[in-house]
């Protein structure tokens, strides 16, 4: 897959260097470290879709269920990724994201996650579902 072809297909996403801190003692970017790249795209998108405005305006927004990830190929410094993601599997209270790491020195694919995103209301502490205007805000990329 080129670069092109993962950006059209995880059609949000942010780009950042591979840091030499993020190596571990096998000298290869520790596995803790895709988590924090699917928490990058995860908040940037929370973010650019108000969804971290609603929770603080009605204690009410979305909730990491689970979380899983598939390695494909060791990221080493210096590389640089494209992390991006997009939504399926929608539900009244929840939406599944799937996230993936582009390596721009290997040209591929070098994870693959998800992420099930519940809706949660904080002051209730309880699931609810997705305000309808949120929903289709969510469905329309």
């Amino acid at each position: 897959m080129t670069e092109t072809e993962f950006k059209n297909k995880y059609s949000f996403n942010v780009t950042r260097d591979v840091e030499w801190d993020d190596m571990d003692a096998f000298q290869h970017v520790n596995n803790k470290v895709y988590f924090r790249y699917f928490e990058k795209i995860r908040i940037d998108f929370f973010e650019a879709k108000g969804l971290l405005d609603l929770m603080e305006d009605q204690q009410l927004g979305p909730i990491l269920a689970s979380t899983q990830c598939r390695f494909k190929v060791p990221l080493t410094y210096p590389d640089q990724v494209v992390i991006g993601t997009y939504l399926t599997d929608f539900e009244s209270d929840r939406f599944l994201m799937r996230y993936a790491v582009y390596s721009m020195e290997h040209n591929r694919i070098a994870a693959e996650g998800d992420g099930a995103i519940v809706c949660y209301d904080y002051k209730e502490g309880k699931k609810a579902p997705i305000p309808e205007a949120i929903l289709e805000s969510l469905k329309s990329d």
